[in-house]
């Protein structure tokens, strides 16, 4: 399981369910031993092995290279690599039975199609065999966790969903600006810009707070959240970087959070103002209501 989404879930249920203070010291532990890279998003890293393992690899794999093609020949998700009768590397659907069995329930992922698979190797192994199909291309990973009864959203829910998601994308920023000083998880721009909010003294700290509350620091408190909403588009826009974000850029951000917030899929929907299936940095702003004048590109750092 990936510790960027337990880090996720940790950030998150401080903001939108009840903190979970015997978990946290775990959490913090293996955050410690993680070396993300520079600039990285904690929805999105995955952390590798050692450095040494890694050097070790490398090595045996600059000797065997030749004997074995598919060592320097990367798939995507839900493809393997093999050869050829003529030795030459291809990439081929992965076979689901192959996949490492689920350790847990906690391993399992709902689809789009409402179907719950063991884990997210199976689920891509699946979408790969339905490749060239309308079937296929509407199949995407909709949420971690088994497929459940997810509430439908009222209006009025829908409007609070972002007075929380603004709140969480500042603590995120300054968790990581609190535990940057030899992680590397901020660029020195970034760095910057959110060492003007930890240190600034009207920040709204951390913690469970009443709608009304969270309503009245966006608007005391406005440019405070300026930054964090183009912080956490940029580290979403990666496939490509685009100025867009589609559904598979969103993913890593809302799978983790729709199984808490039954919003999540509805509020990045209505995001979508043009329903051109792509989430525009304009559009992205204004579902946070960050002012058109206040939409900067130079901020996506």
């Amino acid at each position: 399981m990936r510790v960027c989404i337990v880090f996720l879930l940790c950030l998150a249920g401080q903001v939108f369910t009840a903190s979970i203070t015997e978990e946290e010291p775990i959490i913090d532990d293996v955050i410690e031993e993680a070396q993300p890279e520079v600039g990285a998003n904690p929805v999105q890293v995955e952390i590798g092995d050692f450095d040494e393992a890694i050097d070790v690899v490398e090595e045996e794999e600059e000797e065997d290279i030749a004997e074995n093609p598919c060592l320097n020949h990367h798939c995507k998700k839900g493809k393997v690599c093999e050869v050829d009768e003529e030795n030459t590397p291809m990439c081929v659907c992965q076979d689901p039975t192959t996949c490492p069995a689920a350790v847990g329930e906690f391993e399992h992922v709902c689809a789009t199609d409402n179907t719950t698979y063991d884990s997210s190797c199976h689920f891509f192994a699946q979408k790969c065999s339905l490749e060239g199909t309308k079937k296929g291309h509407k199949l995407h990973l909709d949420y971690i966790g088994p497929c459940k009864l997810i509430e439908a959203c009222m209006d009025a829910e829908l409007n609070e969903f972002p007075l929380r998601m603004r709140d969480w994308l500042k603590n995120v920023l300054v968790t990581l600006y609190e535990r940057d000083e030899e992680n590397n998880l901020l660029t020195e721009k970034q760095t910057l810009r959110v060492k003007k909010i930890y240190e600034n003294e009207k920040r709204l700290q951390a913690g469970e707070h009443s709608l009304d509350l969270l309503a009245h620091d966006f608007e005391k408190n406005y440019n405070m959240y300026i930054f964090p909403v183009h912080w956490q588009f940029g580290q979403l826009d990666q496939h490509p970087i685009d100025g867009f974000l589609s559904h598979t850029e969103l993913a890593p951000l809302r799978a983790p959070l729709i199984p808490m917030e039954h919003c999540t899929t509805r509020f990045f929907e209505q995001c979508d103002a043009d329903n051109d299936n792509y989430i525009a940095l304009e559009e992205w702003a204004n579902c946070f209501s960050i002012k058109e004048q206040d939409v900067n590109k130079d901020l996506v750092i």
